[in-house]
């Protein structure tokens, strides 16, 4: 994905702009106001107004989705929560009754589409404390996804993203190549191809049945749940799309693969998993080429945003640990 040549200070002013101005296509207070929040593939903002009025603004990061696919994004997103299998925010219709909207604001080119959220109230789990239970219960939240998602009729067309080998490692991949990303040295980039093929090979068997393989919602990190009361909200869909049902296990450790306690919530996540879908030993036991599936995309990932604040703070020792988690990963696999 080709980087923005514009420094992210001025993208951000613009795209500031771009969000409060938009305002008026929903029926949202007057006087709200629109503050930016996170900035990943997308921008979004916490749009604050009178009488305690909240929501979600996403402003869409240019060219990353066509608006088709962010309506079947939503109609996922809503059906999962129909269905009553998570909690999933819903979302807000324009004035002019779409759900996905677009605006322009110079010296940006071309249009951003955009879409309004309503506010899930709730904490993120926090990271710092045993989350084992977290995990138990993202498992759950996982299988409940899959099995919705195998028996969900689709609108036609449908049309979203897709994670596998090819969208990763492939002539045209969707976060780019491993390869180019900060601190890939030759030494490292000899090893991590080595774990390209492996991963490659045991994947390519591992096969894309319907059982193992389908929509995912592909970002269930602990960072898209959030925990009120008793009840927990899925969240951001913007990446679910089609890949194997074991890499959203990989997704929830995103960045933190090196952690200690990583076998303890991968036990967790299948003890939570099974409670709502069975999973065979056989598909359990290759979830950690997943896991590396996972880090070396996120590697590209880092490579191809690197003019956004996360990846640079990733960036001077994300291509060490991977080849120290390459050779852990190697040494069993390879």
């Amino acid at each position: 994905m080709a980087k923005n040549e514009m420094p992210l200070a001025e993208l951000s002013k613009h795209l500031e702009t771009l969000a409060n101005n938009s305002l008026e296509l929903w029926d949202v207070p007057n006087g709200s106001r629109a503050r930016l929040i996170n900035v990943s593939e997308n921008s979004t903002y916490l749009v604050e107004g009178p009488d305690e009025f909240k929501s979600i603004l996403r402003v869409h990061r240019e060219d990353y989705h066509t608006e088709r696919a962010i309506y079947c994004e939503l109609e996922w997103s809503q059906a999962l929560g129909e269905a009553g299998e998570v909690l999933t925010p819903g979302y807000m219709i324009g004035k002019d009754g779409k759900a996905v909207q677009s605006g322009i604001v110079d010296p940006l080119p071309g249009p951003r589409f955009m879409v309004m959220f309503e506010f899930a109230r709730g904490h993120e789990p926090d990271e710092s404390q045993d989350l084992k239970a977290p995990f138990e219960e993202l498992g759950e939240i996982a299988a409940r996804t899959h099995v919705h998602s195998i028996s969900w009729k689709r609108p036609e067309p449908f049309e979203r993203l897709t994670w596998d080998l090819d969208a990763i490692f492939g002539s045209d991949p969707t976060w780019g190549y491993w390869r180019d990303a900060p601190n890939v040295t030759p030494e490292i980039s000899k090893l991590l191809q080595k774990l390209e093929s492996t991963v490659v090979d045991r994947l390519t068997k591992f096969g894309k049945g319907q059982d193992r393989y389908g929509l995912i919602h592909a970002d269930m990190r602990l960072a898209n749940l959030l925990i009120e009361g008793d009840r927990t909200w899925l969240i951001d869909f913007d990446d679910c799309g089609w890949g194997w049902y074991l890499y959203d296990f990989a997704t929830g450790i995103s960045f933190i693969e090196d952690h200690p306690q990583i076998p303890e919530l991968k036990s967790a996540w299948v003890k939570g998993y099974r409670k709502a879908r069975p999973l065979p030993e056989a598909e359990e036991s290759e979830i950690d080429s997943f896991v590396m599936l996972r880090r070396l995309a996120l590697l590209a990932w880092i490579g191809s945003h690197i003019e956004a604040p996360e990846p640079q703070e990733l960036a001077p020792r994300f291509a060490d640990v991977t080849a120290e988690l390459a050779e852990a990963y190697l040494s069993q696999f390879g």
